[in-house]
């Protein structure tokens, strides 16, 4: 027991300098943008485009601003549908991948039905949750812990699948209990690549809150960006895209935040670290 115990953790930078790590490698990403809307905004106005076909940015920010109240109390309704549904898929995915990867049972049997439904449109069956739900929270939960919940689960699987098989029979002979294994050795290992499924789901929240917004719904940004576009008001389109690329990014972030404090020690997180030290 004292030998597990004692098994040698990889060591890393520490989590304050992983962050710092992880801010300065954005910097660089931050800058592309801030040149990419000013070259939008100088070539649109350089070559005379029309503003219902390619809005500035100055103008897509002046129409933003003149409705805001109304778009951001449609950004927290998707923001809400966004981080319920993620959350949702991260409670039900993990615990699953786990049982999968443990059992031969579950993954001969469950494993095989997840793909199936995974492969089905979820376009499609959006309808019928509205059919079985009607038009209120339920069903724009139901339809981004459906798209999120795929890639979580199998990159989980890989993750938990993945432990060192040398360092888990030396913890054996230590007299290691399955749950001290599980927790210093399996667990660790298995994190990198659950955060890169978390990051996956993630990314894809975002999308499958507007999906299900474009079914049925009568607020939220989805909704919005329907009306705005049959009213051929581009820039409050314009406006509606880029708020939901921010709030994709933002959740996405965050994961990745997460992640660089949660596994500082890990090869992907090193770079940043040696940023800071140099």
């Amino acid at each position: 027991m004292s030998g597990a115990a004692t098994l040698p953790r990889p060591r890393g930078p520490s989590r304050a300098a992983a962050l710092l790590g992880w801010l300065r490698k954005r910097a660089g990403a931050m800058l592309v943008f801030a040149a990419l809307i000013v070259l939008w905004e100088v070539a649109v106005r350089a070559f005379g485009v029309k503003e219902y076909l390619l809005p500035p940015p100055s103008k897509v920010w002046v129409e933003f601003w003149k409705r805001h109240e109304i778009v951001m109390g449609g950004a927290w309704v998707t923001t809400q549908e966004i981080l319920a549904g993620y959350a949702l898929a991260v409670v039900v995915s993990i615990p699953l991948a786990l049982t999968i990867a443990y059992s031969r049972f579950m993954e001969q049997s469950v494993y095989p039905v997840i793909v199936f439904l995974q492969i089905i449109p979820k376009i499609a069956i959006a309808p019928l949750f509205i059919i079985w739900f009607g038009f209120g929270f339920t069903p724009k939960l139901l339809l981004v812990f459906l798209l999120s919940f795929f890639p979580i689960v199998v990159a989980s699987i890989a993750g938990f699948k993945s432990a060192d098989r040398d360092v888990m029979d030396f913890a054996r002979t230590t007299g290691a209990s399955s749950l001290r294994m599980f927790l210093k050795i399996s667990l660790p290992q298995a994190l990198p690549q659950i955060f890169t499924g978390l990051k996956v789901g993630a990314a894809l929240a975002a999308t499958a809150a507007v999906v299900a917004e474009f079914v049925a719904s009568d607020k939220g940004l989805g909704y919005l960006l329907l009306q705005y576009n049959g009213q051929l008001d581009t820039p409050m389109v314009f406006a509606i895209i880029v708020l939901l690329s921010l709030i994709g990014l933002a959740v996405y972030y965050a994961v990745e935040v997460i992640e660089r404090i949660a596994i500082p020690w890990h090869v992907s997180q090193q770079g940043g670290a040696q940023d800071v030290a140099l």
